[in-house]
């Protein structure tokens, strides 16, 4: 996979793109990741990217011309019939759909991601004509868009084949894995810390037994901490 961040602040990207996994994915050949520094693209010598918003208001609007070609450069090599498909361009935006693992997944069968990651007062509104998606972590608001595009890359690069260890048993028994629920509580060794006792039932060596357990944990903390999730699957807590 190949992965473009286009940002005004490349460098905040350094740490989180030369540690842990995602260092490991680049190392592997599995996700190809680069920052592209927006300000390359600026057209004066102070290297602008913002500017006033018509009609008044409060802060700078990101100007449309240095996305429009610094996207374009991008897609340079991109047959214009991938665009929306292979490849898709990321907008991150409190108006956008709420950013799920079900969009996760999408993101990881692309070969191709563009993400954009706002600042200021967010995008002059011509940009979003260049855009396939446009999500949000949530209902709040961040000084920009490079820390929901850390935890877009990283939700989606670990889904890659062969990143994880484990193959795609690692992340099926996960929290929104493939059944939506909650992941059941798991414990490891000591058996008993602090006259806190692991589960008989994972100890006893009854593997059939202790994956009903996990079951029954998973519907029940789901119930309890994300109903919303029951119902949006419908019939999860009849399958355990």
């Amino acid at each position: 996979m190949k992965i473009d961040i286009l940002t005004v602040f490349p460098e905040m990207f350094r740490g989180f793109l030369g540690e842990s996994m995602i260092a490991r994915a680049g190392r592997a050949g599995k996700a190809l990741i680069r920052t592209v520094d927006l300000r390359d693209f600026s057209r004066d010598q102070r290297r602008t990217v913002d500017d006033k918003p018509y009609s008044g208001g409060p802060g700078m609007l990101m100007k449309p011309e240095v996305w429009y070609e610094a996207i374009e450069c991008c897609l340079s090599e991109t047959p214009p019939d991938q665009i929306g498909t292979a490849t898709r361009i990321v907008m991150t935006a409190p108006a956008g759909a709420p950013y799920t693992q079900r969009k996760a997944e999408e993101f990881s069968a692309c070969e191709h991601l563009i993400f954009l990651c706002g600042h200021y007062e967010g995008f002059d509104e011509r940009v979003r004509r260049l855009v396939t998606d446009e999500v949000s972590l949530g209902d709040f608001v961040l000084t920009g868009g490079e820390i929901p595009v850390a935890a877009m890359i990283d939700s989606t690069v670990r889904l890659l084949p062969g990143v994880l260890g484990g193959g795609a048993e690692a992340t099926a028994r996960e929290s929104f894995g493939q059944d939506g629920l909650l992941e059941a509580p798991q414990y490891t060794r000591p058996p008993v810390y602090r006259g806190m006792a692991v589960p008989e039932v994972l100890v006893n060596g009854d593997h059939g037994k202790a994956e009903a357990w996990r079951r029954r944990q998973a519907i029940d903390l789901t119930s309890r901490r994300r109903p919303d999730l029951l119902e949006m699957g419908g019939t999860f807590a009849n399958q355990g």
